[in-house]
């Protein structure tokens, strides 16, 4: 996991190097300072039906590791599910005033997965995971926060020639379908997108981070 982190990390630094950013506005973020955030079901633009709870089900790690009380996932799931809620569209469609009166939650997250899975290309497969969020706080209903995750495991086959890149798809492509490469890269999506690492536009540390000064 701490791999994973690290290799996250230090993508997003380059890439964040290359581009000259405006400075993210982190105005309502501290004038919200929210200690708990309830992860809502995630909303799936993908063809993998599992994308959704797969990339939701790894989202606790980073953003507790970054400060903040997040609620089970499960338990979560199943609030939803004892009120009739049972898809992601309805869940995210409840009023932030209605979630307030039920988790006590100070902010919401709401994920959309855009792309989750292998696809396979003439002289490679490639598996990746793109997805977007926004933090909204549940007591005033403004959105406070907004960000997007990515990652893949694409690599450099020019030197390998035209057989051998097919050859090094093809074992990829199995290599995805016994193991759910899906999921290890939605890990490393999942926490380049909710760790609070000091770039331009990540999260801000919440009231329980180690080492970091909060808001």
């Amino acid at each position: 996991m701490k791999l994973r982190i690290f290799i996250a990390a230090a993508a997003a630094l380059v890439l964040s190097g290359c581009v000259k950013q405006t400075p993210y506005d982190y105005t309502a973020f501290r004038a919200s300072k929210p200690a708990s955030i309830v992860v809502l079901p995630a909303k799936n633009s993908s063809p993998d039906i599992q994308a959704a709870h797969s990339l939701v089900s790894v989202m606790t790690a980073p953003l507790a590791e970054s400060g903040y009380y997040v609620f089970p996932v499960a338990v979560v799931d199943k609030t939803f599910e004892q009120n009739g809620l049972a898809s992601a569209n309805d869940a995210q469609g409840v009023s932030t005033a209605k979630l307030h009166e039920i988790f006590h939650a100070d902010a919401a997250l709401y994920v959309d997965v855009i792309s989750y899975g292998t696809k396979y290309r003439v002289v490679d497969s490639v598996t990746e995971v793109s997805a977007v969020a926004r933090l909204v706080d549940l007591r005033t209903g403004k959105q406070i926060w907004e960000g997007k995750g990515y990652a893949s495991d694409a690599q450099d086959n020019s030197n390998n020639g035209l057989v051998g890149m097919l050859i090094t798809a093809a074992v990829k492509q199995i290599a995805n379908n016994m193991t759910d490469k899906g999921h290890d890269i939605a890990i490393i999506a999942g926490t380049s997108m909710l760790s609070a690492d000091g770039r331009n536009g990540s999260i801000l540390p919440g009231p329980r981070a180690k080492g970091k000064t909060a808001f």
